[in-house]
């Protein structure tokens, strides 16, 4: 029996792509070997590879004047990609901090030109998103990075900042990309790592619209310059086949359940159930101003720190995996990602609910 997996990445992935990817593991389509075996310029990889683009695109409804690459190297190498090809001479990066992850995207642009901070929520230790009307922008801008949903810290700006100007959005994804629909339009770029929502480590996502093509700066190496890995169909070099491939089966499972609607309205079941319970326990707690809690990553805390090694060994031992929080930040931390059913929050509960009345 499969346990209920909660780890924030390599997150869950939907139990029928895995047997579907198991079925095929040996022989793909009867055609004698593995996907893994395959050769990413035959049709057959090709077929696989443009399949898994139309679907996403179909997904998330992205326009036509956008590239979507299909690239290695994880969200992290964007933190390095995205100011080697936006951030021109004498202008400015924008970046909002608000966690983490903002945090080290904005570090990492340091070293690639001018980076102005536009907002953050530091000196609050990163426990909301500071209001949109207070963002401040440089005056030279080339684009504002922002990260929707701060994986660790488990909090998330809810709808698309509207900043009244053309300054490219910017947003790292990662971790709540699917989870509901996006207008794509409103964004300059889009990145996020695989290992969440979109299917298994080793494969990054980036939606670039065409008009921010062509102004990557001399130094930036051919892997990391998105036209010319549009130009290549992401094939500059080997892609990580097998993540691409198992990433289109993921696809094909959002569009089976009904899309991203769908995706969103059970979503929101089970945060609401979450969050509803641990605010009238008693017991557990959760730090992030409610207006800025996250869907997908849920933290909590107990009354007592000596609690979390037990809560920890007996809720594995309930088949509940991966509740410890990100070793920077401690507590616990359950990720709510699109494959993780209902069932596993109702369990999870339950579990929370009988620890509570034991050690409560």
């Amino acid at each position: 029996m499969r346990a209920y997996n909660f780890c924030a990445g390599p997150a869950a992935l939907p139990e029928a792509v895995l047997a579907r990817a198991q079925d095929e593991l040996l022989n793909y389509q009867n055609k004698g070997l593995s996907v893994m075996e395959m050769s990413h310029r035959g049709d057959d990889y090709l077929a696989i590879a443009a399949n898994a683009e139309q679907n996403l695109r179909k997904l998330m409804g992205i326009p036509s004047n956008y590239k979507v690459l299909f690239l290695q190297g994880g969200a992290s190498l964007q933190f390095s990609a995205v100011p080697l090809n936006l951030l021109g001479t004498n202008q400015v990066g924008n970046y909002v901090d608000t966690g983490i992850w903002a945090s080290k995207a904005l570090k990492e642009a340091q070293q690639y030109g001018q980076v102005h901070v536009a907002a953050s929520s530091k000196s609050s230790n990163y426990t909301h998103v500071p209001s949109v009307d207070s963002w401040q922008l440089s005056t030279n801008a080339a684009y504002l990075h922002y990260t929707p949903n701060e994986t660790i810290g488990g909090l998330q700006l809810h709808g698309i900042p509207n900043l009244g100007n053309n300054v490219p959005l910017v947003a790292d994804y990662s971790s709540c990309i699917l989870s509901e629909p996006l207008d794509v339009s409103k964004f300059g770029l889009i990145y996020a790592g695989a290992q969440k929502n979109i299917g298994p480590a080793g494969l990054t996502l980036v939606i670039v619209r065409d008009d921010l093509l062509g102004r990557a700066q001399t130094i930036t190496p051919s892997l990391l310059n998105y036209t010319t890995l549009a130009a290549n169909d992401s094939m500059i070099n080997t892609p990580p086949t097998y993540s691409w491939y198992l990433a289109g089966l993921v696809f094909e499972w959002l569009l089976a359940q009904g899309g991203l609607t769908s995706m969103a309205a059970l979503n929101q079941q089970k945060a609401k159930l979450l969050y509803g319970y641990i605010d009238q326990s008693g017991f557990y707690s959760n730090p992030i101003a409610l207006a800025n809690r996250s869907i997908m990553n849920v933290p909590f805390t107990l009354p007592r720190a000596e609690l979390e090694a037990l809560f920890l060994q007996q809720s594995a031992q309930a088949g509940l995996l991966n509740l410890a929080g990100h070793r920077s930040v401690g507590g616990m931390r359950a990720s709510l990602y699109n494959a993780v059913p209902l069932k596993a929050v109702e369990a999870l509960v339950a579990f929370m609910r009988d620890f509570a009345k034991q050690h409560g």
